[in-house]
């Protein structure tokens, strides 16, 4: 798939550069634009695949436009790309569901690579970015816990015994060791209740 694409960059020489390495790939640029207003102008009438975006630019923020695409429900993925090294970027830009998050001085090392990620609908952001900020991701497994199962999960973290648990879930006891269990399985755990403590009270944050 050759996706359309449209960038955007206040700086001209780094607008060029990009459009210039984008045409050399043979990428299906459609247009440019050297500020927030012309780039969200450009989504709105051609709905692209992609967005690349600079960050910081005049008018609308690359965040900014992620965040009235998201509203209008526009098809667009951003791709980000700027200087910025900093956790509260990194974490606003995941909650408006930023697909690529690409470094300036790595721009045409990895473009290519976040691209290809993206038209996966799979999320990329620079490695350098996430050994910088040291990102804290919470335990795949959790994902797997049931409603009920993550309740008494977090019951655990707080040094809770299964009969303390039965009464405020209103479940039999051993109802709870069976959650228990379930939740030991799923997460690969031994069966101490220590290892399970220990595990949920550090991971109970991510839940």
């Amino acid at each position: 798939m050759n996706p359309t694409i449209i960038i955007a960059d206040d700086h001209p020489l780094v607008l060029k550069g990009l459009q210039d390495f984008l045409h050399e790939k043979q990428y299906n640029v459609l247009a440019c634009a050297k500020n927030g207003k012309e780039a969200l102008t450009l989504i709105r009438a051609h709905v692209p695949d992609i967005a690349i975006l600079d960050i910081k630019m005049p008018f609308y923020t690359g965040l900014q436009i992620a965040e009235k695409c998201k509203k209008e429900n526009l098809r667009t993925k951003i791709i980000l790309i700027t200087f910025e090294k900093d956790e509260k970027t990194y974490n606003e830009a995941k909650s408006l569901g930023i697909y690529g998050y690409v470094l300036k001085e790595f721009a045409l090392d990895e473009i290519e690579n976040c691209i290809s990620s993206v038209v996966k609908n799979k999320i990329y952001f620079s490695p350098e970015l996430l050994e910088f900020i040291e990102v804290d991701e919470a335990p795949e497994a959790l994902k797997s816990l049931t409603p009920t199962e993550t309740k008494v999960f977090k019951h655990i973290a707080s040094n809770k015994t299964a009969t303390e648990i039965a009464k405020e879930l209103f479940i039999s006891i051993r109802t709870v060791e069976k959650h228990k269990t379930n939740i030991r399985r799923k997460l690969a755990l031994d069966s101490k209740s220590a290892t399970l403590y220990i595990f949920a009270k550090e991971n109970v944050k991510y839940l």
